[in-house]
């Protein structure tokens, strides 16, 4: 029925097309192009997505490795995990693990089983772990399944737009460069902007996969210092970080 509809409005000396590109493509003769419109909105809104998630997650990341330099600096420096986790800030990744592994101590005195510390308190800061870890994760399977179905979402745009380019040459009778060249490029802009959009967003995700992996060592790192400092009451942790040592005095005027 498409087909007899666009045969009967086509005039009878149509005058060739000069005019392509990404308006045309989504407007033909005026029309809209209603598949094309769709699929150029879900391509934008997963450039933008992945682009949000990208800033953000590099935000997130950044700020627990700046805490983690500050964390090595001051917090091993403290006589107790409490004084050393109030010099930590507040909503800091670290101090939620000194403060679940706190709690964990705290707890285990309440338990009417014979379950062994060590167990409770690994098992408090794997869950501390994990929890850091998802926070850090949200995000990701969109740059993921951005960059797996973006270019078919385009592909599917350039195969609508090479089927209504071919239904335009049947009804026109020729076969024409201009009548095949330009709407197959028209057709073809779907395909790249679908490229477009899955490539950063494949390079974000690995990238902030990378840092994840690096910030979960980190972690996992801490906790086991945590835990350590925990079982033995104090009498095991990492050695703080040595001082600046001083400057060597100006050496004394000749007189």
């Amino acid at each position: 029925m498409q087909i007899l509809k666009l045969l009967a409005d086509a005039p009878a000396n149509a005058a060739p097309q000069t005019q392509f590109g990404i308006k045309e493509a989504l407007m033909p003769h005026g029309e809209p192009n209603w598949v094309g419109i769709v699929v150029l909105i879900l391509l934008v809104i997963m450039l933008f997505g992945s682009l949000f998630i990208l800033f953000t997650k590099w935000y997130d990341q950044n700020k627990i490795l700046g805490q983690y330099a500050n964390l090595k600096a001051n917090f091993w420096r403290a006589p107790s995990l409490k004084e050393g986790a109030a010099k930590l800030e507040k909503d800091s990744a670290w101090r939620q693990i000194v403060d679940d592994g706190l709690a964990a101590e705290e707890t285990h005195s309440k338990m009417t089983d014979a379950m062994e510390a060590h167990d409770w308190l690994h098992g408090s800061l794997a869950r501390s772990e994990a929890s850091i870890n998802s926070y850090l994760a949200k995000g990701l399977p969109w740059l993921a399944t951005t960059g797996a179905t973006a270019p078919f979402i385009g592909l599917f745009g350039t195969v609508i737009g090479i089927y209504r380019a071919l239904i335009n040459i049947g009804i026109a009778g020729s076969a024409s460069i201009d009548k095949v060249a330009g709407p197959v490029g028209e057709a073809l802009i779907m395909t790249a902007i679908g490229l477009l959009v899955a490539v950063p967003a494949v390079l974000a995700y690995n990238y902030l996969q990378g840092r994840n992996k690096r910030i979960a060592e980190l972690l996992t790192g801490f906790s086991t210092d945590v835990l350590a400092y925990i079982n033995s009451k104090g009498a095991v942790k990492p050695a703080a970080a040595a001082a600046k040592p001083a400057a060597a005095p100006a050496p004394a005027a000749k007189k």
